[in-house]
């Protein structure tokens, strides 16, 4: 019988596993799909000689992460590679702004689109360098940070206190405008956010955005050497050479509860697998609380709240085998590792209203991975490895497009999705599309067919929208690895901090577990369900 049990093979549930071996325990992997890895997989099925990420590929929040540097992953082979320039935003015209590395060249970029932005990028670098460690040493400890989060409030007062926590909590189109006279600043920012799921108008996507754009400038956006997999193979390793085990193709349909604990789970296969101390769950809050854990066992208040649990867009993926890179309109974007294709932040306002009001997007905003740019390894040299994606509603009401796309994503509806991808990158590219040896789609359903985490498509464990942070993921009152269940712990992006490839959730959630004993947290949250399902009995 292992101490813990961990469901799920995805980065958070590996870090877990990793820190919960380091302690001594005895640790058990359970995975659904064949292979380990969730969201962090890479394969050859585009082409034979091309690697191809399934799904996540640049990490600017792996880089940046304390917890994945504490496991020191360069001893079991992980080697990180980095695109000439992190990112780029070209449009129709040539013009082209970019994020590098080297803080001269980002200012310079900008500074064509406008006199002064150059310096207006600057001094939101020299914020983020005052902020930087206490930001993310708050970002990636439980909810409350209480030491961090007092650290962070020094910090800020010395950095201009009220005025910056308000910058932060502007729309980015807002924050945009206050801060860059040209389109090349407000385009950076506005497009950062949007690897979330936050339009230009939402409050707190220019807190989101500056974040991205400062992860890029500081850490680059860095990709593993030989594809994405390789930082799953590394990690598996590490787990494995400390006694833990992993073990695919078991999926695990039931959390097992007596006298009111979690001692273990139940795979489809009927399999029981006991846990002496613990289960850690790197699986989504609706997945956990609707259908894991038995009703019975869970405060009515929490099983309400979940109703409302909002999740982030549905993504729709194509990879590609490209004969020769892409024949961009900007020199600058074809050393991009990551490029954004939108002309302009009323395009991609416009874009995220049609989201919201259930169309399928006519002209996408298109997130472009150029991996053989980002790491020679993946294809022949001469030839590129590449993706794109963009976000599609979860419910299709209509197409703001031609194809009369309904969201049932049928072979006919994929092929016509993937083709106004290519035109959009062929607005910005000519001669593109001519240069496709091979193509694979990835639609919503398959992408949650290979990951059960990806629901729908969607790649953040739910949005990233104030209203469902902090305090508030996954519901109202909870924020904590910690759940109703005594040894239960959830590990996946649905807890704080939420979603990307940093371990965050999983370290908390392995933490917690070697607690050992509810916390005053913890206890908290019991009073809290408890005292509101009262309430509502009255």
């Amino acid at each position: 019988m292992p101490d813990a049990v961990v469901i799920g093979a995805g980065p958070n549930g590996l870090v877990a596993a990793n820190l919960l071996a380091d302690a001594g325990w005895s640790v058990d992997v359970l995975e659904a799909q064949p292979e380990p890895g969730g969201a962090v997989r890479h394969d050859h099925g585009v082409a034979p000689d091309f690697a191809s990420d399934l799904f996540s590929a640049f990490y600017p929040l792996a880089a940046a992460s304390p917890v994945l540097a504490a496991l020191h992953l360069e001893r079991e082979g992980l080697e990180w590679s980095h695109a000439p320039k992190v990112l780029a935003h070209p449009l129709r015209d040539g013009r082209c702004a970019v994020i590098s590395r080297d803080l001269a060249e980002t200012s310079a970029s900008l500074e064509a689109f406008a006199p002064g932005d150059g310096d207006a990028w600057r001094r939101l670098c020299e914020i983020w360098e005052g902020l930087r460690p206490s930001i993310l040493d708050a970002l990636f400890t439980p909810f409350p940070p209480v030491r961090a989060g007092a650290r962070l409030a020094v910090r800020l007062r010395a950095a201009g206190g009220l005025r910056v926590a308000r910058t932060m909590l502007l729309p980015v189109r807002r924050l945009g405008e206050e801060e860059f006279g040209g389109e090349g600043g407000r385009l950076l920012l506005a497009g950062n956010a949007l690897h979330a799921d936050l339009a230009p108008e939402a409050a707190g996507s220019g807190g989101f955005g500056w974040l991205m754009s400062m992860l890029g400038q500081t850490y680059g956006f860095p990709v593993p050497v030989g594809g994405a997999g390789a930082l799953t193979a590394a990690l598996v390793r590490r787990l494995e050479g400390r006694g833990g085990k992993v073990r695919c193709g078991q999926e695990v349909t039931e959390i097992v509860v007596r006298g009111g604990r979690a001692v273990g789970v139940r795979t489809a296969g009927g399999e029981a697998v006991a846990a002496r101390r613990a289960v850690l769950a790197d699986v989504s809050a609706p997945a956990l609380y609707g259908s894991l854990v038995a009703e019975e066992h869970l405060p009515q208040r929490l099983l309400t709240d979940l109703k409302r649990f909002q999740w982030d867009f549905a993504t729709f993926k194509v990879d590609w085998a490209l004969n020769s890179p892409v024949p961009w309109n900007s020199p600058q974007a074809a050393q991009a590792g990551t490029v954004h294709l939108a002309e302009g932040v009323d395009s991609l306002t416009r874009f995220a209203a049609q989201i919201a009001t259930g169309h399928v997007p006519d002209e996408p905003f298109v997130l472009f991975g150029q991996m053989t740019t980002a790491d020679p390894s993946r294809s022949p040299r001469g030839t590129e490895a590449a993706w794109a994606y963009t976000h599609v509603p979860h419910h299709v009401t209509g197409d703001a497009g031609d194809d009369k796309l309904t969201g049932s994503w049928d072979a006919r509806e994929q092929e016509a999705m993937a083709d106004r991808i290519e035109e959009q990158v062929e607005r910005y590219a000519p001669g593109f599309r001519s240069l496709i040896a091979a193509r694979r789609i990835l639609a919503p359903p398959t992408l949650q067919s290979m990951n059960a985490n990806l629901h729908g498509g969607a790649i953040n464990g739910g949005t990233t929208a104030l209203h469902q942070q902090l305090i508030f993921r996954p519901t109202p009152g909870t924020g904590r690895p910690e759940t109703p269940v005594p040894g239960l712990f959830l590990a996946s992006a649905s807890a704080h901090p939420g979603g990307g490839v940093h371990g965050a959730p999983g370290a908390n959630a392995a933490r917690a577990a070697l607690r050992g004993r509810p916390t005053r947290a913890l206890s908290h949250l019991q009073r809290h369900l408890t005292d509101r399902d009262r309430r509502g009995r009255r």
